[in-house]
């Protein structure tokens, strides 16, 4: 299908408000976290598994669900992970105690797991090759800006109604996406559907991922225990079986063909170094700005819209440069402009300024965001096998959610924040500057990975059957040997009556 055809714009629609469910709860919280600690009674660990528990999971089971939408419809796994991702929200906001709250994060992170893959496959599927990476661009900027948009509308939420209704808020976004997928959507599945699952797979890099989540947290309360050092050590040792398991399966989760790519190595490497940060900067910095600079719930979220504003004026256009010149100059340059807005968070103090403190701090880092954010996606699955579309966009996205995991779950004991710190300014002003560096010094090790490893290969014309060239067989990858992913198996929507 076109982009510019009714039915394109409404898949477009349907896939990305569905993925920007998953990314709207991925920052949405952050904002209510200091409300959340109080009416539950939490301290600075629990408010990170009530982070972590939805990431734990989305990472886990993101790689499965990638093989599940390949193998038994893209569509399918789509609007079941749309439904259990709303029951899970609506337990989230009915949690009566912090236990059960992270245990309905947990669930709610499966149900994400289902989505997001879903939607980049759909869009991969459906669209034809010259207007695919347009689609992903929108895809890409729109589920940034829905990450971005996150703290304002939890911080209105907390301030208007209660921290609740950060959870409750995805019931009528979700009616939304199921009816627009049911009406307007085409199913589509991947070559040898057939095939068995990896659950051996699936099992220890859940359980891997558990482990080293567990010990990181526990070590801002505990220090180098026999506890965590040891299961600190059964995590990796679970994830290297991980790593083992997979090579010999005959249906892995991560193929490891996948990586044959010297492309999408090098692009997932560089995800895990620039979202290590990212994901930190969203959970520690609305913190700041509430338990240093002062600012309500509401304040922190306005403050954050020049991220949103930034992202959603030139994520397109920064995506549209990448399909013409190649991704390397964007994924060297965005981390490095990223790394020097945090900087500039370094001078939020006690009653900060909004207009000399905080605005060109947002603004810049929202500027590094957009000019990364479209251009990592679209590299990646340029060097993507089209059987494996689905698959490898949840490899992506499981690299991405794993390394904020440990992000979330590191740093904060690497700066020597725990328990109560959240509520007190000195502890919290000195443990933030202490992780904005290492946040600074993750992205600036992703552009100089960019910079040195990634390619930019321009994007070539693909030759017709009948030897001959036109604008709907051209192909916008940076690398790939087709033209992108076949349309295997679509079958049309049914439409509403």
């Amino acid at each position: 299908m076109r982009l510019d055809e009714p039915v394109g714009r409404w898949v477009l629609l349907a896939t990305v408000l569905g993925s920007s469910l998953a990314m709207l709860d991925s920052t949405i919280v952050n904002v209510a976290l200091k409300q959340i600690g109080t009416d539950l009674g939490a301290d600075l660990g629990d408010l990170q598994w009530t982070l972590s528990g939805y990431s734990l999971t989305l990472a886990s089971f993101i790689l499965l669900a990638g093989s599940l939408a390949d193998r038994f419809g893209r569509r399918r796994l789509f609007l079941i992970g749309t439904g259990w991702f709303t029951i899970a929200s609506v337990l989230c906001g009915l949690a009566p105690n912090v236990e059960l709250l992270i245990a309905a994060r947990a669930l709610q992170g499966i149900g994400g797991a289902m989505l997001t893959p879903g939607s980049l496959a759909i869009i991969s599927a459906s669209f034809a090759p010259e207007d695919r990476p347009r689609a992903i661009g929108a895809w890409s900027g729109f589920g940034g800006i829905a990450g971005a948009i996150g703290p304002f509308l939890g911080g209105w939420l907390v301030d208007s109604w209660s921290w609740r209704l950060v959870f409750l808020v995805n019931l009528p976004l979700a009616a939304v996406v199921i009816a627009v997928t049911l009406a307007h959507v085409p199913e589509s599945r991947a070559p040898g559907r057939g095939r068995g699952l990896d659950a051996p797979g699936a099992g220890l890099g859940t359980l891997g991922l558990a482990a080293l989540t567990y010990a990181s947290i526990a070590a801002g309360r505990e220090g180098a225990s026999r506890t965590v050092v040891g299961t600190g050590a059964v995590g990796v040792l679970v994830l290297v079986a991980f790593v083992l398991v997979e090579r010999r399966s005959a249906t892995p989760l991560v193929p490891p063909r996948l990586f044959a790519s010297r492309q999408f190595t090098v692009t997932n490497l560089f995800t895990f170094s620039v979202y290590a940060a990212l994901s930190t900067v969203f959970f520690l910095l609305v913190l700041d700005l509430q338990v240093v600079a002062g600012y309500s719930p509401l304040a922190v979220g306005i403050s954050m819209l020049p991220v949103t504003a930034v992202m959603l004026a030139l994520s397109a256009r920064f995506g549209a440069i990448a399909d013409r010149i190649g991704p390397k100059l964007q994924l060297t340059t965005g981390p490095l402009v990223a790394a020097s807005g945090l900087l500039l968070t370094l001078r939020i103090g006690p009653g900060a300024s909004y207009v000399t403190g905080v605005l060109p701090a947002v603004t810049v880092f929202g500027l590094g965001l957009a000019i990364f954010v479209a251009p990592l996606t679209a590299a990646v699955l340029a060097a993507t096998p089209p059987e494996h579309v689905g698959v490898a966009s949840a490899v992506n996205n499981a690299v991405a959610r794993s390394a904020g995991l440990l992000g979330i779950a590191l740093l904060p004991a690497i700066a020597g924040l725990s328990g109560d710190d959240y509520q007190k300014l000195d502890a919290f002003a000195a443990g933030y500057r202490l992780a904005t560096l290492v946040d600074v010094a993750l992205l600036v090790a992703g552009a100089i990975l960019a910079a040195i490893t990634v390619g930019n290969e321009r994007p070539q014309a693909a030759t017709r059957p009948d030897g001959g060239s036109g604008a709907r067989e051209r192909t916008h990858c940076y690398s790939c040997p087709v033209d992108g992913p076949r349309l295997e198996s679509i079958q049309p929507a049914r439409r509403a009556p």
